[in-house]
């Protein structure tokens, strides 16, 4: 441990004498007041000669801080009420891919403008649309380190192709988005992707090191003018929804109901959520998950309500460019409404949030409700109780691109208390950052520590990568968050060369290694390993990582020598096709059948866009089990192939089928089959139909209890119809 300390301390020294300074310091665009609305159509009006422009653009990828192949002109407008943007794109015409898209779900051709509305060099919104018109809308934070793609705005946007190219014209209600209303400048940058040779070019600056960082953004100067917001700003969603569940026996139930969700912004700076009986069964079941690990599966939230503003309440650090640094995630919303072991759902009776921000302060709030629920677990009756949940959370800018705040978060039911608390922030250059988080957790009197430790640094030339935890034995956050490995202590220190070629096929290469250290109590042993990895990226689109590591290892009261192999690569072979590949073997404990073996699997992905408005695809994995003298216990095969069609923007048709085959059996265990029809008929409004069914080989009982054949046979049918409608003031 004491060896990983000093490399660690070395590598922040380096770090600080390496940090680069803003280029884009000059670059600057006056924002000019117009007094008439501009027709989004993607034709350019004469009002546009009015605006400030610019054509200065930088090419990131492929041949960094090479000309661009293509022109683009960006130019910005503005009235009282909304920014305007316009970007007109010269290419020929045969080389833009414009494909049909859902909000939010676009591929091809693409552009976007940015904008840091606060001036925190830290945060800022993204809008973004494709040759077709498809509009994606997101968060940018952590200095662009991360990304909040649940953020959707009400703004519009129109493109149209020609000839010679394609113009993209967007409007942004300043109702739509936060902002420092006493600011006379915001920063700015603007982005284009060409699918066809995979040239991303902004209007900024970078590092090719880095990547884009806002707080390297140019400036977005006010000519006389500073925006306000004007009307209510509430968004108001009636929801009507009609489930028909299948009973068994060809026996249906069918449930009518209603929810609401409403959003309401009283200042530019502040935004309340409320949401009462909502259901989210338009939202695809989770994917199979294999695990021969002591610690649970992870699933990602995709409801809609826990997603909007987890920007606020996420620790701070996250990474999700590199995935290196993940802080604890204390706060994990899949334990409200979750699924018990019988299959039930915890009913969400309602929930409301607020968060905002004041000056360099950011805030934030959770409430919700969840009702008593019976279930059965092996043959015993249990019930779940009522419960609250809660968090709240205070953030504080400092050190004009460094953040600290405090997290606490709560669970209450008639009979226990849980929660914990928690102390995190980061520090942070463009090319550097050193993420922190200190946590105590409660479970009525007791509790425990945790805390854990973030450092990366990618220059020109070299990288250097730290991250470590320590988790108390008795920190139990299984109420709220999602902490499974208690009483635990591990880092790993990476540092290593990277090259950065400017021509040629390979356009970069980052060689790794370093030591890697566990302790785990339930073992009363550290386990020591050694890393070296190897990272290499192509100019046409694709690339490869392959890392191993081997060392000594113990597990339930086992001593041996742990090894294991990774690659992983993608392929971006065409505008039309797009996949990735994976793989490992491993020689490690198996949890799930109680013994030391090999466990390897192998896995790939690909969609291919058929034609501009389908795209076909499906994901496979097969994990391979061993047995202690090295031949193969067991095969688990794993296959989700899925068919989309967009016929017109925002009306989406998919199917999609995911399946579990068992070698050892050799027959199908799990089959879950699934049909989605969604329109996004206006901003914020959808409709959704769907119908799903779950088959597999649980136990069967008939009339007298006795235990029937083992067959594949239906386990849930369920068919949704749901109206989302926005009504905005």
């Amino acid at each position: 441990m004491k060896q990983s300390l000093a490399i660690f301390l070395v590598l922040i020294f380096s770090s600080l004498l390496s940090a680069t300074g803003n280029k884009n310091f000059e670059k600057a665009l006056r924002l000019i007041k117009i007094n008439s609305d501009i027709i989004i159509d993607g034709n350019v009006e004469e009002v546009w000669g009015f605006a400030d422009s610019t054509t200065n653009f930088f090419q990131l990828e492929p041949y960094f801080n090479q000309p661009t192949s293509v022109k683009t002109v960006a130019k910005v407008l503005t009235t009282d009420e909304a920014i305007y943007c316009l970007m007109i794109c010269y290419d020929d015409k045969e080389y833009i891919q414009a494909n049909a898209g859902m909000h939010d779900g676009y591929t091809g051709d693409i552009v976007s403008i940015m904008l840091d509305t606060f001036g925190d060099k830290q945060t800022a919104y993204k809008f973004a649309v494709n040759a077709s018109g498809v509009i994606s809308d997101s968060r940018m934070l952590d200095d662009a380190r991360n990304r909040d793609y649940s953020w959707d705005g009400i703004w519009d946007a129109a493109s149209q192709i020609y000839e010679w190219g394609y113009v993209v014209e967007i409007k942004i209600p300043y109702k739509s988005i936060k902002y420092d209303k006493d600011l006379a400048e915001w920063g700015v940058d603007f982005d284009r992707w060409r699918s066809y040779n995979k040239e991303d070019i902004y209007w900024c600056e970078y590092e090719q090191s880095e990547g884009q960082r806002i707080s390297k953004f140019g400036k977005l100067i006010f000519e006389d003018f500073k925006p306000t917001v004007t009307g209510l700003n509430l968004e108001i969603y009636p929801v009507g929804i009609a489930k028909s569940t299948y009973l068994g026996d060809n026996k249906y139930d069918f449930d009518p109901s209603a929810g609401l969700d409403v959003f309401y912004n009283p200042s530019e700076q502040l935004t309340f959520l409320l949401t009462a009986n909502p259901d989210f069964a338009q939202v695809e079941a989770d994917p199979f998950s294999f695990n021969i690990s002591r610690y649970e599966d992870y699933f990602s939230e995709r409801r809609p309500f826990f997603t909007e503003g987890n920007e606020v309440f996420n620790p701070a650090g996250r990474q999700s460019n590199s995935g290196f640094y993940r802080p604890l995630e204390l706060f994990y919303s899949r334990r409200i409404g979750k699924l018990l072991p019988g299959g039930e759902e915890v009913p969400l009776i309602f929930g409301t949030k607020a968060f905002g921000r004041f000056n360099d302060w950011e805030y934030g709030g959770f409430v919700s409700m969840t009702a008593e629920t019976d279930y059965i677990d092996d043959d015993e009756n249990l019930t779940e109780p009522q419960a609250y949940f809660g968090s709240a959370r205070i953030k504080k800018q400092i050190l004009d691109n460094s953040s600290v705040g405090v997290l606490m978060v709560g669970k209450q039911t008639k009979e226990n208390t849980y929660g914990v608390i928690d102390i995190d922030g980061a520090f942070r250059a463009s090319d550097w950052q050193l993420a922190y988080q200190f946590a105590r957790s409660f479970e009525n009197s007791d509790g425990d520590y945790a805390a854990s430790v973030g450092f990366t640094n990618m220059s020109d030339n070299w990288g250097n990568l730290f991250r470590a935890r320590a988790i108390g034995k008795n920190f139990n956050i299984d109420q709220i968050g999602y902490v499974p490995w208690k009483g635990t202590l591990n880092s790993v220190a990476l540092t290593g060369p990277i090259w950065h070629l400017n021509e040629g096929a390979i356009r970069s290469m980052f060689l790794y290694f370093g030591p890697a250290v566990d302790y785990e109590d339930a073992d009363l042993y550290t386990d020591y390993a050694g890393v070296i990895g190897f990272n290499m990226q192509f100019r046409d689109g694709w690339g490869y990582e392959i890392n191993t590591d081997f060392g000594k290892s113990k597990d339930e009261g086992i001593i041996y020598n742990s090894y294991s192999i990774n690659l992983s690569s993608w392929f971006n072979l065409s505008q039309k096709w797009s996949a990735n590949a994976w793989g490992g073997y491993q020689h490690t404990y198996n949890f799930d059948r109680e013994y030391l073996a090999f466990f390897s699997w192998f896995g790939f992905s690909a969609e291919w866009k058929a034609l501009d408005i389908l795209e076909i695809g499906t994901s496979y994995d097969m994990f391979i089990e061993g047995d202690p003298e090295g031949d193969v216990e067991d095969i688990t095969y794993n296959a989700r192939p899925f068919f989309s069609l967009t016929p017109i923007n925002n009306l989406n048709f998919r199917v999609y089928i995911d399946n579990v085959f068992v070698k050892s059996t050799d027959r199908m265990e799990r089959i879950i089959g699934g049909f989605l029809f969604s329109w996004n008929f206006l901003p914020k409004s959808w409709i959704y139909f769907a119908i799903n069914e779950f088959r597999d080989r649980s136990d069967q009982y008939d009339a007298n209890n006795n235990l029937l054949p083992n067959t594949m046979h239906t386990t849930n049918r369920a068919a949704v119809l749901k109206i989302k409608y926005l009504y905005y003031f």
